[in-house]
């Protein structure tokens, strides 16, 4: 279920509308509706936020090339933290 589906789910149920009635609107079968649901217990989740300090995409997939490459852990972590920066960002 993608996410404006979900976002659509939780709108029509703090709405008030039936399990069937939402599966209608969202042209889901209603037992995807109700496990959505059961999974959050009923209370929509809080939209996530990226955590302070987190690794950026970019130097994830810096991180991937070089072990690709053979380049151990120990490694990896000594470099300076500029390393594993994509270009666009230095």
């Amino acid at each position: 279920m993608s996410d404006e589906m979900k976002t659509d789910l939780w709108r029509r149920w703090k709405a008030g509308e039936s399990i069937s009635v939402i599966s209608r609107g969202i042209g889901k079968p209603p037992g995807s509706v109700f496990t959505v649901l059961k999974h959050h217990g009923g209370i929509a989740p809080l939209p996530r936020k990226e955590r302070v300090g987190s690794l950026t995409l970019g130097e994830r997939e810096e991180i991937s090339r070089r072990l690709c490459a053979g380049d151990s852990y120990r490694a990896i972590a000594a470099l300076p933290p500029w390393a594993c920066r994509v270009h666009g960002q230095q």
